[in-house]
């Protein structure tokens, strides 16, 4: 995915300031952000983080499917997202928002971002997998259309189950 022409990333500022009063945007990711980067996936997703050396090759990857929030001062979120070469379907591979800023919609304009990107693409289906357990989660995407197509016992290892789900972009 590739940000539209006329409209770059670094130039969208969110609706809201962070809780103290810095400008947040969305932009996409660069090489410089990768320590950052790496630190809040690891808060986020502890266990579950992707090693640094495996954002870095994400980042090679991806490329413009990597969507950071930053404030200036911090990484607050990021969405990634993988696409198949015949753009029938793009994972979520992750989105995640620092703790300390939950429930600022912060979630909810990753993933605008990221579906606006996969449609102008020509993206058909977007899929992503999330633990049965996390409520927040399964209700943001349901709230964006998702649905349950699968329930994948040891998706992640023994015991980390995780459902499937997936939505036309």
């Amino acid at each position: 995915m590739t940000a539209p022409t006329g409209d770059p990333l670094s130039a969208r500022p969110l609706e809201r300031p962070d809780r103290v009063g810095r400008q947040v945007r969305m932009r996409v990711a660069t090489e410089q952000d990768l320590p950052r980067l790496a630190r809040l996936d690891e808060q986020i997703f502890t266990e579950f983080a992707y090693p640094f050396f495996a954002l870095r090759q994400l980042m090679d990857v991806c490329g413009d499917d990597l969507l950071v929030l930053d404030d200036g001062a911090d990484l607050l979120g990021y969405v990634l997202a993988g696409t198949r070469p015949d753009r029938k379907r793009s994972w979520i591979l992750g989105l995640g928002v620092d703790a300390r800023m939950r429930g600022l919609g912060l979630g909810r304009k990753l993933m605008e971002a990221a579906l606006d990107l996969m449609r102008t693409e020509g993206v058909v289906e977007a899929a992503l997998t999330v633990d049965p357990e996390n409520a927040t989660a399964l209700a943001l995407y349901s709230s964006f259309g998702f649905v349950q197509v699968e329930d994948r016992k040891d998706y992640f290892g023994p015991g980390q189950h995780r459902l499937i789900m997936v939505r036309p972009v």
